[in-house]
């Protein structure tokens, strides 16, 4: 009875919200984002569907993400407000987290975190949030309710949920909260190999039967000519595939061929740029990863949100939307993934579960 009268008074207030229980029988509060095409997010991006919502070839009505950063109980995932977020775990164990609650369940996946930003710029508004120790760097006025300080006194993590609309992806009390700030999350389903942009096709990193481990076949680079997803030679340096390279000072762009190594580079969103042998249909994929801006765009388009990187490392994994301490370079289209490997982590990095209904699609 209890949660009969939750769920009936958040579906008063969030009807696209919903108390999705897991296999323990405890639930977490989810919001439901419905299927949309490329061209609805991106100009002439066509009639294919947002890969977030393609899982093993099989196409599904709308995924679901928690509604707030994550914390954890009893080696599980659970999205709740008021609470202070789960940090400093590896990305393997917060996906185990994730994975451990059931079918369908699993860390929130790279192209999902696209699909929001992309859906967010479309629509006007990208989520303010915990960047600058307690607020917005761009607000004076609000702050969240904290949870942890630092050493020099600081506000670290607030407690989920508790900043004001700005800080919910649709500013609205249904939308989707922290996206911006307070801890960078762990994403599933991408990462670099000395470069070489790698990925599983689609959103195949929602069913827990595709094994991201290190060696795991279903790492896919990109081919720079077609945008299909092809076979990796193991060492970063696949045969026309997609690479992040160096840039002069503060740049960075996509190649074939990396001519600049660096352990720590990176570009905002906005300027973000590709080399000529970048074919259209390759830069297709990388705005629906998050990964390019649209033609003609400005830092400034995409909130100066930036993006980290490592072309020497054998594998890097990322981490999205900035912490804390980040300020304007957070956001919902910053990324990182320069500093850790399968074994780091850090009080600033954490993670969000999502819900894909697999067994809806016969998988």
């Amino acid at each position: 009875m209890q949660y009969d009268l939750a769920e009936f008074a958040l579906k008063m207030v969030a009807p696209n919200n919903k108390l999705i229980y897991d296999d323990k029988g405890i639930p977490s509060v989810m919001v439901y984002v419905p299927k949309f095409k490329m061209s609805d997010v991106i100009a002439n991006g066509g009639d294919s569907t947002h890969p977030a919502f393609i899982v093993n070839g099989k196409e599904l009505p709308g995924i679901w993400i928690s509604k707030y950063q994550n914390i954890v109980n009893n080696g599980r995932a659970y999205s709740l407000p008021g609470q202070d977020p789960a940090a400093s775990m590896t990305w393997d164990t917060a996906r185990g987290y994730c994975e451990s609650k059931g079918k369908g369940w699993h860390m929130m996946t790279k192209p999902e975190w696209a699909a929001l930003m992309l859906w967010c710029k479309k629509n006007g508004f990208q989520p303010y949030g915990n960047n600058n120790y307690g607020k917005d760097s761009r607000e004076t006025l609000y702050q969240a309710i904290p949870a942890t300080y630092g050493s020099d006194g600081k506000i670290n993590h607030v407690l989920t949920g508790t900043g004001p609309l700005t800080w919910s992806h649709n500013k609205q009390l249904d939308g989707i909260w922290d996206l911006n700030g307070n801890v960078a999350e762990w994403t599933g389903g991408l990462r670099t190999v000395k470069g070489e942009l790698q990925v599983l096709e689609n959103n195949n990193g929602a069913n827990s039967d595709n094994p991201q481990t290190a060696a795991s076949t279903a790492w896919k680079a990109i081919d720079a000519t077609t945008g299909a997803f092809i076979t990796p030679d193991g060492s970063g340096t696949t045969a026309n595939s997609i690479k992040i390279d160096k840039a002069g000072t503060g740049g960075a762009q996509w190649c074939v061929t990396i001519t600049t190594k660096s352990s720590d580079f990176s570009c905002a969103l906005g300027a973000l740029t590709c080399s000529t042998d970048i074919a259209d249909a390759a830069k297709a994929v990388l705005r629906a990863y998050s990964l390019l801006p649209e033609d003609g765009a400005k830092a400034s388009d995409y909130d100066d949100d930036r993006l980290w990187f490592n072309n020497e490392a054998d594998e890097r994994l990322f981490h999205s939307g900035g912490y804390y301490g980040h300020g304007s370079s957070a956001g919902v289209g910053c990324s990182y993934g320069y500093y850790y490997n399968r074994g780091g982590a850090g009080v600033s990095v954490g993670f969000r579960s999502a819900y894909a209904d697999l067994e809806s699609v016969g998988l």
